[in-house]
């Protein structure tokens, strides 16, 4: 029998291509985490979608809405808004939830240990991603450590980042390459009916797919 790993899985093309990397290896035990993002609901329906076709042995669907209360993002606070999308600034935008992965992780790993789950796969991209820095190499790097530090000693987990060194055209090929339904994920960060297509995120995935010479399957306002 394949050994168990938890996706976190958003409902995004990272976490769709992600999740169909560990399905070769893992039984999937699939965690969706809202965090009072605009596009909550819109993403539940493609985490549960993803879930049914990647066949999840079991699923868990949470919420840390105090990110919400927290706020200093785009994504959770409505005063702010989302700003355009500028692929060219090294800088982080508006988007950033304030280190929302180490609040994923922490979730995942509480959740691994409990399943006997191995691994833990998280869409993180460092060279084509906006700049977040809980998406770094080094950042998922001391997670392991901290992991190791913070579990009992017959717990072995390890957090895995395969498309950390990809851009967005090669994880779209690997997509492809894999069979991954692209059609069932959502990307945008501010609409959850026609994909706006000027945020970060679309920008981003809309290159991606131009660069790879395949077209997006979504719909979107702007393209």
């Amino acid at each position: 029998m394949k050994p168990l790993a938890v996706v976190l899985a958003s409902g995004g093309m990272d976490s769709c291509v992600t999740t169909a990397i560990a399905k070769q290896s893992y039984r999937l035990a699939m965690l969706h985490v809202s965090y009072g993002q605009r596009t909550q609901n819109r993403e539940r329906i493609a985490f549960h979608a993803l879930a049914d076709f990647f066949q999840a042995e079991t699923r868990m669907e949470t919420s840390i809405a105090h990110l919400t209360q927290i706020g200093g993002s785009s994504l959770t606070d409505p005063n702010l808004p989302v700003t355009p999308a500028n692929l060219e600034t090294g800088a982080i935008p508006t988007s950033y939830v304030p280190f929302r992965n180490a609040h994923l992780l922490a979730i995942a790993t509480s959740w691994a240990e409990i399943l006997g789950a191995v691994r833990i796969f998280y869409g993180a991209v460092e060279e084509d991603s906006s700049g977040y820095p809980d998406c770094r190499e080094e950042f998922v790097q001391a997670f392991n450590h901290l992991i190791e530090a913070g579990t009992k000693p017959d717990t072995h987990i390890q957090v895995e980042t395969p498309l950390i060194h990809m851009n967005k055209a090669q994880i779209v090929a690997q997509g492809l390459a894999l069979k991954a339904p692209l059609h069932l994920t959502w990307s945008c960060y501010q609409a959850e009916d026609i994909a706006c297509g000027t945020c970060d995120s679309c920008a981003l995935r809309l290159r991606g797919f131009a660069l790879a010479g395949q077209t997006d399957p979504l719909p979107y306002v702007q393209a």
